[in-house]
């Protein structure tokens, strides 16, 4: 009896670091995945309001996970020269868009808008803000799917990394005293 109770001990103890192991392995892919969509994808043609803000098809958008300087929103480059980064970010998601139809995913509210996983072609508009340095990931809602393009960014000193910059919720509070 003894050693049947031993031999379950082990298999359990097996069964439970391999469930670990599993885990572990895939969290990162877990994590990085976006929240289940809150209503049915949208498309059409989108205009730009700001670095992480659209209209498609009449809808206000906020793209999924990210914060991108405000359009009035002054930062420093490498060099200690101020220029305008948030209408740079504006500019840059022009240009990740590139003329293309935009589909977005509602997968939430933000205010008067969705908060929209958008991708023009099959290029993800959040991330490729963030890879090139015109916006911050937001951790706390996009649970670390574009902190390695963060990364990648702020190595390569890519758009707000190669200077000086105000977070963009902080220089929002300012403008409002």
């Amino acid at each position: 009896m003894r050693r049947r109770t031993s031999f379950l001990v082990w298999l359990l103890i097996i069964a439970v670091a391999a469930a670990l192991a599993e885990l572990w392995r895939s969290g990162p892919a877990l994590l990085g995945r976006p929240p289940a969509a809150t209503g049915e994808a949208f498309s059409g043609r989108a205009r730009v309001v700001d670095g992480d803000s659209l209209e498609v098809s009449g809808r206000r958008v906020r793209l999924f996970g990210i914060d991108a300087p405000e359009a009035r929103q002054d930062c420093r480059d490498g060099r200690g020269r101020v220029y305008a980064c948030g209408e740079e970010a504006r500019r840059a998601l022009s240009v990740a868009i590139g003329g293309r139809p935009v589909t977005c995913t509602p997968v939430g509210a933000s205010h008067d808008r969705s908060v929209a996983v958008c991708t023009a072609g099959e290029r993800d508009l959040s991330e490729a803000m963030v890879r090139n340095g015109h916006a911050l990931e937001l951790r706390r809602f996009s649970n670390g799917r574009y902190a390695e393009a963060e990364r990648e960014a702020r190595a390569a000193k890519r758009g707000l990394w190669q200077g000086d910059f105000t977070l963009p919720s902080e220089w929002r509070r300012a403008q409002e005293r």
